[in-house]
């Protein structure tokens, strides 16, 4: 864990009435909120671990609360009606199975006017409907966002900035959000099970996020491309080399093209994104349509999920239903031998370069899956809401998200989870 920025965030609770005392003699004020969230989770099998995307380790049949449990806390500065500045801190398990303290937020934000609004530092990324507050249980339904969509951008915010209008049209209201810059993120897993210390970048990256609200309706557009590169991969990358050597030591000109579309460097992707949010009387849906794209090993996939549920008085119950699946993926042209008088090393090496691109391409980062949730909110208090859920995974790839499985693993796992988010 990174010690002192996880201490600073414990700390900066402390500081709020002195900053609240500056705020009356005059000075900037200061706003301090936080979340959090302590749940346990668990499955029905040992022979698997089911975590968020992008964690190292999961959890099996012992409840554990290191998947679904984090900590925030977010102070901002008001200087002045026009400008203020914000952080935010986020402790959580991610790419290692150690809690680590990050700096989620940390931007400077000018008000132009009343419809324009820009930001400078490090800002959210707005690629999917609940991008803002994905890490603030009680601000969603679920208990989390449904793998299968949320698990196909691993980033949640980039360094540069972003430009927001806003604006009404009688009872409706428009929201237009640009942001532009880079980011990276240590992955847990890079497409090969050896390579777990790759880091990918999302280079020139540019999204537009438009939202537009009428009463209880919420639509949501969002789009964003960026040059992707996969980073300091020993795996990925001895693959790669492996393939450019024996197409040229054996004369294979095919192989060269397979490390060619599979390379992970300075390669476009997009992700394009519709969702639609009704909170009508007691009816709650949530919804999203999603299509990522790359020009690299990593496949190209549709994902979606769809919730409906229905309030009686401080109870929610709902149900959803979530998919993942693949849509393209570079094809394997690596051959399985070698013609009469070609060297005896030359067809074991055929066979371990196809395996290497195989498994390459069917890995738990991009597997397919769907997943059937039932669940139930109870806001037993105005800023704490416990939750319990049930999800039934069906893998439909080998392992579909699920991580570390046992050469056993096969079939459906069930999923259980409780907790309490809270804000203050």
């Amino acid at each position: 864990m990174r010690k002192p920025l996880f201490a600073a965030l414990l700390a900066m609770p402390l500081a709020i009435s002195n900053a609240y005392a500056a705020d009356e003699n005059g000075g900037p004020s200061v706003i301090v909120t936080g979340y959090g969230t302590l749940a346990y989770t668990g499955t029905n099998t040992n022979d698997a671990e089911f975590g968020r995307p992008n964690q190292k380790a999961g959890v099996k049949e012992t409840f554990k609360n290191g998947v679904d449990s984090n900590f925030g806390i977010q102070g901002t500065i008001v200087m002045n009606d026009w400008l203020s500045l914000t952080g935010q801190g986020l402790a959580r398990k991610v790419a290692t199975d150690e809690w680590g303290a990050e700096l989620y937020w940390a931007f400077a934000k000018a008000k132009l006017n009343k419809e324009w609004s820009v930001r400078v530092g490090r800002v959210g990324l707005p690629i999917y409907m609940i991008s803002d507050y994905r890490n603030v249980g009680y601000a969603n339904t679920m208990i989390r966002p449904p793998a299968e969509m949320y698990s196909q951008v691993v980033f949640d915010s980039i360094d540069g900035g972003d430009v927001i209008y806003q604006t009404t049209f009688g009872d409706t209201s428009l929201t237009a959000q640009l942001a532009a810059g880079t980011t990276k993120e240590k992955l847990f897993a890079d497409g090969v099970p050896a390579g777990t210390s790759a880091v990918v970048q999302a280079k020139s990256t540019t999204a537009l996020n438009i939202v537009v609200e009428n009463g209880p309706f919420t639509v949501r557009f969002g789009r964003a491309d960026a040059k992707i590169t996969i980073d300091n991969s020993a795996a990925l990358n001895g693959l790669l080399g492996g393939l450019r050597a024996a197409g040229a030591g054996y004369g294979f000109a095919q192989l060269g093209q397979v490390a060619d579309a599979l390379s992970a460097h300075d390669k476009k992707g997009s992700f394009t994104s519709l969702g639609l949010g009704v909170d009508w009387n007691n009816v709650v849906v949530q919804s999203e349509i999603a299509k990522r794209k790359t020009e690299s090993y990593i496949s190209d996939t549709t994902s979606w999920y769809a919730m409906g549920g229905y309030r009686f008085g401080k109870f929610l119950p709902y149900v959803a239903h979530a998919s993942l699946r693949r849509d393209h993926v570079v094809e394997n042209t690596v051959p399985t031998s070698c013609p009469a008088g070609y060297p005896a090393a030359c067809t074991p090496t055929m066979l371990a370069l196809r395996a290497g691109v195989t498994a390459l391409t069917t890995t738990a980062t991009q597997g397919e899956q769907s997943t059937t949730s039932l669940g139930v909110r109870w806001d037993f208090n105005k800023s704490a809401a416990l939750k319990v859920q049930v999800d039934r995974i069906q893998p439909h790839n080998g392992q579909g998200l699920f991580i570390n499985p046992a050469p056993t693993f096969n079939g459906s796992v069930t999923v259980f989870a409780a907790g309490v988010d809270f804000v203050f």
